[in-house]
């Protein structure tokens, strides 16, 4: 993936995360979360970053197995430069160390994004992505997923659009996938449809603060969306 010029007075994401990293230095991960809310007053990409490195690094603990396929699934998406992966692992290690629990980690990022629930939507996409980047839906790491679900508030239906994303569609409800009533009409389908696709649009993703290359996440989604529609059609033709 080509990186793209940025303006010399704007501070780059790797400039966000090395304030960062040093604020870090003198404090826990969980103080950390509660300084970013200046942040992401000033839209700075790093929020989210620091949000999803965060959670990323508890989520890798779940199984009781931490490797370096984690760090990895980040470089799936997440499109950082060699030479910033220092300021990529000090916050991973530092949010691995501290003696704070994922649910502490889930309940501050909710509040965060409290008034953002598409961001949401989107950190627990990207959880989905790291917590199977082993090939291994481990039961102890789809409970986490689970709660993160829970306590960021996401309706069923979208946490199952967000799962079938990552696991296949399989007999899940295509209504349910959709958001609508199975007796919904055509036209509701339609509606809904166009809707979900207007949130996973690329422009969408980077107007909600996420970092240019992280939006293809949405990608999975709207194949699991695409699928539950395309059935539902041809279960009304």
């Amino acid at each position: 993936m080509a990186h793209v010029a940025t303006d010399p007075g704007k501070r780059t994401i790797w400039d966000q995360l090395e304030s960062a990293v040093s604020k870090a230095r003198r404090a826990t991960i969980g103080a950390l979360f509660e300084a970013l809310a200046e942040a992401r007053a000033r839209r700075e990409e790093a929020t989210f970053s620091i949000a999803l490195i965060a959670l990323s690094a508890k989520l890798a603990k779940a199984d009781g197995v931490v490797t370096d396929d984690e760090i990895v699934a980040f470089r799936d998406f997440f499109d950082f430069p060699e030479k910033e992966e220092r300021k990529v692992r000090m916050i991973y290690d530092l949010a691995q160390q501290d003696v704070a629990g994922f649910d502490h980690y889930l309940s501050q990022v909710a509040g965060l994004f409290e008034d953002q629930p598409l961001i949401l939507e989107d950190v627990l996409d990207c959880l989905y992505h790291i917590a199977l980047s082993d090939g291994i839906a481990h039961p102890a790491e789809m409970e986490l997923l689970d709660r993160a679900a829970e306590a960021f508030s996401i309706k069923p239906g979208c946490a199952r659009r967000i799962r079938a994303a990552h696991m296949g569609v399989g007999d899940d409800d295509p209504y349910f996938i959709l958001g609508v009533e199975p007796a919904a009409s055509l036209n509701d389908v339609k509606a809904a449809y166009r809707k979900l696709a207007q949130n996973h649009h690329p422009d969408a993703l980077i107007s909600r603060g996420l970092p240019a290359s992280l939006v293809k996440i949405g990608e999975g989604r709207m194949a699991a969306v695409n699928e539950a529609y395309e059935r539902i059609l041809a279960e009304q033709a």
